[in-house]
C-alpha cells in the first residue's frame, strides 16, 4: 500500500514553487519529501516540519539554525541546503536529495564492514566535519542514520539540526540532545559540547562499522548512558578477532572517555586515520567479518529461498514497508531516495554531484586523482544491465549502485608468461635502431615538457607526529626550506609536527619554504579560586583564565557574603580545554525569616521588613478583610518563609470589613438563629439569662435588618419567666 497517498503535501505546490511528489520519511520533528523545484526544475528533498511544532519558537530556530548553519559549508561531502521558508503552517527546508542508502541500510544488511570500506566511509565523513569544525560548527549527532551513501560512492552527512557553534557555552540543564548510543561522557555528566563530541562519535560508528555492533547496549537508554560514563569502548578485536591491533588504537583514542586524549577535531582524526591506514597491508584492510560473512550467507540463503518459491513480483518489486525503524527508533529511507526523518533533529537526503572534490579541509589530503574523502570506489560498484545504463559525456553511468558481497580478496595476478621465441620475436637491426632513435627523441622531448609542467615542483612529505629533527632532515632531503612555529594541541606529543603549510602533498617548487608547527603540548587552563569574590568579578577571572561562565545557581550561606561565589563547578584547581564551561554557585547570604505582619497598620509593617533587609511591595487595590481599613490584610509570603536580603514582598491592605444586613432571628430557636446569623457571615454568642425556662431568642444586638460589618458577632438573648 502507498501510504503516501494519505499524506496531504502529496501532489501539492509548497510555497508557490515546490512540487511534493513523494514523501520519503517520517521523523518525531518534521517529514521529508521527494520534490521538484519548478522553477529550476530540479530534484530535490524537502524536509517539513510537523505543523504542531511550528508553533515552538525552539523548534523552529533549530529549523533556521539548520539552514543557515549547512548553507555556510560549501563541502562535497556535507548534505547542501537550497532554501528555507515558510507557507502557512508548513515551515520547510529544500535540501539536496541523494540517491541511495543510509549507513545504518548497509550495516543492517551487511553486519559488519571490511576494515578498508570503514575507512573508505570514515574519511569522506571526517573530511565533512572537519570542515564544520574549522568553520566554527559542531554536528552532535554523528550516527549510521546521518551518513548517507549514493549511488554514485559519495559520501555525505546530514542533518545539522543539533549545529551549535564551537565558541559558544553548550552547558543544557535537563535535557541532553543526540543520540544515547553516540553520546561522548562529557555531554552525558556535564551537558558540554565541543568538536570532541563529534570525534567520539566517528569512534562509536567505526566500532560499529567493523564489528557490526554497537559498543555498549542496554535494556534502557539508562543503562547505555551508563557504560559510555562508566567503561571503555571495547576493542573491535574482542568482536573480530585477529582484526589489525592499529586498529583497536584508532578506536580507543577516538573514543576515550577524557577527551583530553581524543584528537582534538575532526582534521586531527582524519590525519590519525589515514596514518593508521597506511600501516596495514592489504591482507589487513580485506580482511572479512564472520559478521559479514554470517549476513552474505543469511543474504544467500533468502534470495534462494525465494527464487524457489516462486516469482514475487515484477521488477523493481518490494515487499515490506517502504521505510522502518532504525536501531534507535528512528525512521531511515530505503531503496532509490536515502534520507531521514529523526527524533532529535531530522535528516533529509539529497542529489549528490558526480565528480570527486578536495575535502577543503586542512587535512592533509592529495589533490591527486584518487580523492578518498569523497568517493569510496571500493565499497560502492556500478552493476549495469541493458536497460539501465547510460553514455552520458563519454562517462559510463547507471542508474543504481549496489554493494559488492563480501568475500576473500581477489588472490594477486600472477606475471604473463613471456612470450615464445618465432619468426617475429625479435625485430630486424635496422628496425631496432629505429626504434631506439625514435624513443630517444620521445624522451628528449617528454624531459623538456617535465621540466617545464612538473619538474620545477615537488610535493610537501608529510610530517605529521615526527620531531622537529626529522621534519628537518626529511625537507632537507627534499630540497626544501623549513621555518618554525609552535602552538599548542592536546592531539600531538610535545615536540612533533602537528601541521604544516603548505598541507602534506601540496605542489611546491623545489627551493620553496615549508612552515612546520610544532606541538607544545596540550594547554591546561586551571579553574581559579573564585570563592568570595563577586559575581561580575569572577566572570571576568575565568574569561582572563580562557575559560567560559556557565550556568548561574543561587543558594543561601551563612559564611559568604550575598552576591560573591560560593564555590564553582568544577571545583578551583581542576585542569580543563581552553574555553571550556564553569558553573557559579552564588550566595544568597543569610536567610531572612518572613514575619507575620497581618494587622499591622501599612506604615509599621513597611518599616519591620525593611528593617529585615527586604524590599516592601503595596498591591494597587484593597480588600475588604476582617482587619481594620488601612492596615495590612495580606502578605505575599507566609510566616516563617526564608528570603534572601532584597527580595521583594507584595502587602495587601484592607478597606475594612464588607458591612451586610443583619437577618431578623427573634422568636426562633438558639440552634436556627445560630445557624441564620453564621450563613449570614457573622459570629454568634448566646446569652442565656434562664437556660432551664426557654430556648427562644427573645433579643439580639443589633436588630435584624440594620448592617454589621462581615465577621462581627452578634449576640441573641433567650426569654426569661
Amino acid at each position: 500500500m502507498d501510504t503516501t497517498l494519505k499524506d496531504p503535501l502529496v501532489g501539492q505546490l509548497l510555497d508557490g514553487r515546490y512540487r511534493v511528489d513523494a514523501r520519503i520519511a517520517v521523523g518525531g520533528m518534521a517529514t521529508v519529501y521527494r520534490a521538484v523545484d519548478t522553477r529550476l526544475d530540479r530534484v530535490l528533498a524537502l524536509k517539513v516540519m510537523h505543523p504542531a511544532l511550528a508553533t515552538d519558537a525552539t523548534f523552529v530556530e533549530r529549523f533556521i539554525r539548520e539552514a543557515k548553519s549547512v548553507a555556510r559549508l560549501a563541502h562535497p561531502n556535507v548534505v547542501g541546503v537550497f532554501d528555507q521558508g515558510a507557507e502557512g503552517a508548513y515551515v520547510y527546508l529544500a535540501m539536496e536529495y541523494v540517491e541511495g542508502c543510509t549507513l545504518r541500510d548497509v550495516l543492517r544488511e551487511r553486519g559488519a564492514l571490511q576494515p578498508r570500506a570503514a575507512l573508505d566511509i570514515l574519511e569522506p565523513m571526517l573530511a565533512a566535519l572537519g570542515a564544520a569544525h574549522r568553520a566554527g560548527f559542531i554536528h552532535r549527532d554523528i550516527k549510521p542514520e546521518n551518513v548517507l551513501i549514493g549511488d554514485d560512492g559519495r559520501v555525505k552527512v546530514a542533518d545539522f539540526g543539533l549545529v551549535r557553534a564551537v565558541g559558544s557555552v553548550t552547558n543544557t540543564t535537563g535535557t541532553i540532545l543526540g543520540t544515547v548510543s553516540y553520546l561522548a561522557p562529557e555531554q552525558i555528566e556535564y551537558g558540554t559540547s565541543d568538536t570532541r563530541v563529534d570525534v567520539y562519535a566517528c569512534g562509536v560508528v567505526l566500532h560499529e562499522m567493523l564489528t557490526g555492533a554497537k559498543p555498549h547496549g542496554g535494556d534502557t537508554p539508562a543503562q547505555v548512558l551508563y557504560l559510555h560514563l562508566n567503561e571503555d569502548v571495547p576493542a573491535p578485536s574482542a568482536a573480530v578477532p585477529g582484526m589489525a591491533i592499529e586498529l583497536d588504537e584508532l578506536v580507543a583514542t577516538a573514543t576515550a572517555r577524557n577527551p583530553e586524549i581524543r584528537p582534538e577535531d575532526a582534521v586531527a582524526l582524519l590525519a590519525l586515520t589515514r596514518h593508521t591506514r597506511a600501516a596495514l597491508d592489504d591482507a589487513q584492510l580485506d580482511a572479512v567479518p564472520p559478521q559479514a560473512a554470517a549476513a552474505a550467507a543469511k543474504t544467500a540463503a533468502a534470495a534462494a529461498a525465494g527464487s524457489t518459491g516462486g516469482a514475487r513480483g515484477g521488477k523493481g518489486a518490494r515487499s515490506g514497508p517502504a521505510s522502518e525503524p532504525s536501531q534507535d527508533g528512528h525512521d531511515s529511507a530505503s531503496g532509490s531516495a536515502a534520507g531521514g526523518a529523526h527524533d532529535a533533529s531530522d535528516s533529509a537526503g539529497s542529489a549528490s554531484g558526480s565528480a570527486p572534490a578536495s575535502s577543503g579541509a586542512d587535512d592533509g589530503s592529495d589533490d591527486g586523482s584518487d580523492d578518498r574523502t569523497s568517493v569510496i570506489p571500493r565499497l560502492v560498484r556500478p552493476h549495469a544491465s541493458s536497460d539501465d545504463s547510460r553514455e552520458d559525456g563519454g562517462v559510463h553511468r547507471t542508474s543504481r549502485l549496489t554493494m559488492p558481497p563480501p568475500g576473500p580478496p581477489a588472490p594477486p595476478r600472477q606475471p604473463p608468461e613471456p612470450r615464445r621465441a618465432g619468426r617475429f620475436a625479435s625485430p630486424p637491426r635496422r628496425g631496432v635502431l629505429a626504434i631506439v632513435v625514435a624513443a630517444l627523441l620521445v624522451l628528449g622531448v617528454g624531459v623538456g615538457v617535465w621540466y617545464i609542467n612538473s619538474g620545477q615542483f615537488t610535493r610537501v612529505p608529510s610530517l605529521l607526529g615526527q620531531t622537529e629533527q626529522a621534519a628537518k632532515k626529511r625537507l632537507g632531503d627534499a630540497g626544501l626550506d623549513m621555518s618554525v612555529e609552535k602552538d599548542f594541541s592536546a592531539t600531538f606529543e610535545r615536540g612533533t609536527v602537528m601541521r604544516t603549510d603548505p598541507a602534506p602533498r601540496a605542489r611546491i617548487r623545489g627551493n620553496g619554504s615549508v612552515t612546520v608547527v610544532i606541538s607544545r603540548g596540550p594547554e591546561i587552563v586551571r579553574v581559579p579560586d573564585l570563592t568570595g569574590k563577586s559575581l561580575a568579578d569572577a566572570k571576568d577571572a575565568l574569561r582572563k583564565a580562557g575559560l567560559a561562565p556557565g550556568v548561574v545557581t543561587r543558594s543561601f550561606d551563612e559564611q559568604t557574603d550575598q552576591g560573591d561565589i560560593i564555590r564553582t563547578q568544577p571545583k578551583s584547581g581542576t585542569e580543563l580545554r581552553p574555553d571550556a564551561g564553569v558553573a557559579l554557585v552564588v550566595s544568597k547570604g543569610r536567610p531572612v525569616h518572613m514575619p507575620d505582619v497581618t494587622g499591622q497598620s501599612e506604615e509599621e509593617a513597611t518599616a519591620s521588613l525593611e528593617d529585615a533587609g527586604l524590599d516592601v511591595k503595596i498591591a494597587a487595590e484593597r480588600v475588604n478583610s476582617p482587619e481594620d481599613s488601612g492596615s495590612v490584610a495580606g502578605q505575599s509570603a507566609k510566616e516563617g518563609a526564608r528570603l534572601a536580603r532584597g527580595d521583594t514582598v507584595t502587602l495587601t491592605i484592607s478597606k475594612g470589613p464588607r458591612m451586610i444586613a443583619v437577618p431578623d432571628v427573634t422568636g426562633k430557636s438558639i440552634d436556627a438563629a445560630r445557624t441564620e446569623l453564621t450563613d449570614a457571615g457573622f459570629e454568634v454568642k448566646v446569652d442565656r439569662s434562664f437556660p432551664f425556662l426557654d430556648d427562644t431568642v427573645s433579643e439580639q444586638s443589633v436588630d435584624g435588618g440594620e448592617k454589621a460589618a462581615e465577621g462581627s458577632t452578634i449576640t441573641i438573648t433567650t426569654k426569661g419567666i
